[in-house]
C-alpha cells in the first residue's frame, strides 16, 4: 500500500505531492478494487483546489467580510478578530483516515462484523472543515463598568452575533446546514430558529476543556462546505495555547484512532490501511521532510509556508475596537 509519508522527502511542492500522492491512489484503486482509495484520491483533488486559492476564495472571503463590516458597525466597542485557514495536507490526511479508523471501530463494538465501503464513504462525508473561519471578540477593559461580569458579557454578545450570522450569511449565497442533533451539543441561549444549526462546545465543553460555538454552511457560488467557529479571546486562548491546544487536541484524538488491538490484523483492510497510514503521519519527523518552502528543525519549531503543517491563512484581518481606534488617532 501506499502511505502520503512516501512522498515527503522528495522535494515536491504541496501541490505536487497531492498530484502524485491522488493518482497513484487512484490507479490502485483500479487494480485492487478498492472504492476507498478512489474515494481518498478525489478527496485530495478538493484539497488541491482549495491549495491553488483559485478564485472562488477570494469572492468567498469578501462575502465573509461583510459580515466583519457588519459587526464593525454594530458593535463598535467590541475588539475582535476575523480568520481564515484551509486544513492543511498533513492534518487533512489524518482525519480523513482517522474518520475511517474511528468508523470501523465503532461499528464492530456496536455490530461485531465490519463496515462496507458505502457506510465508510458516508462518514467521510461529514468532513466539512476543509475551509474554516473564525470570530474571537473580546470585551475591552474600558467599556466595562463597575459590577459588570467580562465573561458574561462577552458569552451576552457571542451568542447574539451568532445569533445573527445564519440569516446573514444565507443572504449572501451560503445555506446554514442542520447540527448534530444530539442533546449534549445543542444550545439553550441561541434563539430557537437559529439553535439546529450549531453545536455549542461552550454549555457542552469538550473532555480538554476545549469551547467554542461551530456552524457549518454550504457556499453555493464556491459550491464548498465551510465551518464558523466564534469564540472569546479567553477560549481562543485556552485553545491555542492552553491545555486544549492543537498538538494536545490531535495528540487526544490520535490516541483514541489507534485502537489497534480492536481489530486483529488482515480482517478489515480499510481499517488495516486507514491505520497505518495515521501511526506513519504519527512517526514523522518533520525536521527530516523534505518539501519546497517547508523547513523544521523539530517537530514543534517549524516554518510552513506551503499549507503542508498548520495550513494556509487566507483572511487575515483584524478589528480594535472604534474607541481604541480613535485612541491611536
Amino acid at each position: 500500500m501506499i502511505t502520503l509519508n512516501d512522498y515527503l522527502y522528495t522535494g515536491d511542492t504541496v501541490l505536487k505531492i497531492i498530484q502524485k500522492y491522488s493518482n497513484d491512489l487512484k490507479e490502485s484503486s483500479v487494480i485492487t478494487g478498492n472504492s476507498i482509495d478512489m474515494f481518498h484520491s478525489n478527496f485530495l483533488l478538493q484539497l488541491e483546489e482549495l491549495l491553488e486559492h483559485n478564485d472562488f476564495l477570494t469572492s468567498q472571503s469578501q462575502r465573509i467580510r461583510e459580515f466583519y463590516k457588519y459587526m464593525t458597525t454594530e458593535y463598535p466597542f467590541l475588539a475582535f478578530t476575523f480568520k481564515g485557514r484551509i486544513k492543511s495536507l498533513i492534518r487533512a490526511e489524518e482525519k480523513f483516515n482517522g474518520y475511517i479508523v474511528d468508523k470501523v471501530c465503532n461499528h464492530y463494538i456496536k455490530t461485531g462484523t465490519y463496515p462496507d465501503a458505502v457506510e465508510i464513504k458516508k462518514s467521510i462525508k461529514c468532513f466539512r472543515d476543509l475551509i474554516a473561519y473564525r470570530i474571537v471578540i473580546s470585551m475591552p477593559s474600558c467599556h466595562i463598568r463597575p459590577g459588570d461580569d467580562k465573561e458574561e458579557l462577552e458569552l451576552k454578545y457571542l451568542y447574539e452575533i451568532a445569533a445573527t450570522l445564519p440569516g446573514f450569511l444565507e443572504q449572501r449565497g451560503f445555506d446554514p446546514e442542520i447540527g448534530d442533533q444530539d442533546e449534549k451539543y445543542m444550545s439553550h441561549r441561541l434563539p430557537e430558529k437559529v439553535r439546529p444549526y450549531f453545536r455549542d462546545y461552550i454549555e457542552h465543553p469538550n473532555p480538554n476543556g476545549y469551547r467554542s460555538l461551530h456552524i457549518t454552511f454550504y457556499d453555493n457560488l464556491a459550491r464548498s462546505h465551510i465551518e464558523v467557529q466564534l469564540r472569546t479571546k479567553a477560549m481562543d486562548d485556552y485553545a491555542e495555547i492552553g491545555p486544549a491546544n492543537h498538538p494536545v487536541y490531535e495528540k487526544s484524538q490520535n490516541d483514541e484512532r489507534t485502537r489497534k488491538d480492536l481489530i486483529p490484523e488482515g480482517e478489515c483492510s480499510y481499517f488495516d490501511e486507514a491505520y497505518k497510514r495515521v501511526s506513519d503521519l504519527l512517526d514523522l519527523d518533520l525536521a527530516s521532510v523534505d518539501v519546497n518552502m517547508f523547513g523544521a528543525i523539530d517537530n514543534n519549531r517549524i516554518n510552513d509556508g506551503c499549507g503542508l503543517f498548520r495550513g494556509r491563512l487566507i483572511l487575515p484581518y483584524e478589528h480594535l475596537s472604534r474607541f481604541q481606534n480613535d485612541i491611536i488617532d
